[in-house]
């Protein structure tokens, strides 16, 4: 039963994926996937999307202000830091998969 659990958990989380990067929204889907991969966003933003990313505790209002005023609205600005929250738990999730693999691969090895 638990490999029923992990696939209903893997497939929760790639509909998660893809629905922030594909659905409907004011930003577009290249603007969303640039965010989620923390790679090839504008440079006015990148400050704060690399916050939200490397340092999400230390993120202010004075980062949205910089960006706001760069010309981002707050919807836009709401949709990417959710994408590259959404992409570095991505990231996360399957590193930690990747690490239990290994882990169980060395333990049957052994």
């Amino acid at each position: 039963m638990p490999v029923a659990d992990e696939d209903n958990k893997r497939a929760a989380h790639q509909a998660l994926v893809q629905r922030v990067l594909n659905a409907p929204a004011t930003t577009t889907p290249e603007q969303r996937a640039r965010a989620f991969d923390n790679d090839g966003v504008p440079a006015q933003l990148q400050p704060l999307i690399d916050k939200v990313v490397t340092q999400p505790a230390q993120v202010s209002d004075t980062d949205f202000a910089d960006a706001k005023a760069s010309g981002y609205t707050e919807d836009e600005l709401f949709e990417l830091v959710v994408c590259a929250v959404v992409g570095q738990s991505a990231r996360l999730y399957d590193a930690g998969l990747a690490a239990l693999a290994r882990a169980a691969d060395d333990g049957d090895a052994g």
